[in-house]
């Protein structure tokens, strides 16, 4: 049976701004929309909620047709079955916690004779129960996201566009928010559109990925892929990602393990059980090189390598970036001074060590990946990003 898929094939005039999409993704994972102010990310959104008319082109979603110019369809924003959360949460301030979640229910009509979520299971999921009866503005910014969030899923949608939900919080409130998003990922199997800045949230959440430019997609496809293109410079000078399983928790004073591809990272304690699949996130400044097994050091992860490819600073006084080959599917990236690369002869084919501290991936740089395996065909092996959406 062939997976559903969101075909967009648009293009819009906005004054001297032309935006042009064309895009083939299956309807799975989240879809992670990135790129600088006013690349079109948000246009795209726009034009799937139906908020904006393409001039031409069309838009599919499953089975159901939204936009196609030369048929004349153009499916208003009530029909098109979709959960939208903004940046704002745009709750209703007349209605309770309880009212603004129902009314997504009862926005669904006859569709929720099959949910997709139930009050019942969006309430304990997003944490909800101590703030039913409460108003909006009583709730911190956070909270009223996660009602925002609640109400999209209970609207029974076919779809959910998330555009830039984050953007408004600080640091203590979206680290309570980002596992919420991983669960409505996880857990619904709803395929999510994410517009976001911030490398981080890509990182952490993204099945897949599309980068935009002035109106154009630049790359798209699986997560991992996009990030080697050079489009997604912006993303790969953070770091490089990691796919593995744990294979140990921390215990006493031993170090949690992580089975990767064809290495173990060694990281700090884990509070996941034994088996669950996560992606790593190991920032380039953590990393450094050695061009022989540096012996009894405290830096618990050693990882033998040969080096790729070298990438000068992009800016003056900036590092330059050594891409390390750990795996069959594994690069590593460094951040070391141009000094550095000439002291040490560094070229491409010269086998290194990597060095990078456990301290130094702590629960911020990892993520639970326990739905990646079902945006796939098959279960990948430890290491490897599975299948994911790519471009036409």
């Amino acid at each position: 049976m062939k997976a559903s898929r969101l075909i967009i094939d648009t293009r819009v005039r906005l004054g001297p701004f032309e935006h042009r999409a064309e895009l083939d993704l299956p309807l799975s994972g989240l879809t992670a929309l990135f790129g600088a102010s006013g690349a079109g990310k948000s246009t795209l959104v726009n034009l799937v909620a139906g908020l904006l008319r393409p001039d031409s082109g069309r838009i599919v979603v499953g089975d159901t047709v939204f936009f196609d110019s030369q048929r004349g369809v153009d499916l208003p924003v009530h029909r098109r079955e979709l959960g939208v959360v903004f940046q704002d949460a745009r709750l209703f301030p007349h209605l309770d916690v309880r009212d603004n979640l129902l009314y997504g229910w009862r926005r669904a009509g006859e569709r929720t004779r099959s949910p997709v979520a139930t009050l019942d299971s969006v309430v304990p999921l997003l944490g909800l129960e101590p703030l039913l009866d409460r108003k909006p503005h009583t709730l911190s910014g956070g909270e009223r996201q996660r009602v925002a969030f609640g109400r999209a899923l209970l609207a029974q949608p076919s779809l959910l566009l998330m555009d830039e939900p984050l953007a408004s919080l600080d640091a203590a409130r979206k680290a309570e928010l980002l596992p919420c998003i991983e669960r409505l990922r996880d857990e619904f199997g709803l395929p999510i559109l994410y517009v976001s800045h911030s490398v981080d949230e890509v990182l952490r959440l993204a099945t897949s990925l599309v980068l935009f430019d002035q109106g154009r997609v630049s790359a798209a496809g699986p997560l991992a892929e996009v990030l080697e293109h050079p489009a997604a410079a912006a993303l790969s000078e953070a770091g490089a990602l990691v796919f593995g399983r744990v294979e140990s928790v921390a215990a006493g004073d031993e170090a949690g393990r992580i089975a990767c591809d064809g290495f173990t990272l060694k990281v700090p304690a884990l509070d996941l059980p034994e088996g669950s699949a996560v992606r790593v996130r190991i920032p380039a400044r953590e990393v450094a090189l050695s061009l022989q097994d540096p012996g009894p050091i405290s830096i618990s992860n050693r990882i033998e390598g040969v080096i790729e490819r070298i990438e000068a600073p992009t800016h003056p006084q900036g590092p330059a970036r050594v891409r390390v080959r750990v795996g069959s599917e594994t690069v590593l990236a460094a951040a070391i001074t141009p000094d550095s690369v000439r002291r040490l002869a560094l070229e491409p084919g010269v086998r290194c060590w990597c060095l990078v501290k456990a301290v130094a991936l702590d629960r911020s740089a990892l993520a639970l990946a326990r739905g990646l395996a079902a945006y796939s065909t098959s279960t990948a092996p430890s290491g490897r990003e599975p299948e994911a959406p790519g471009r036409r």
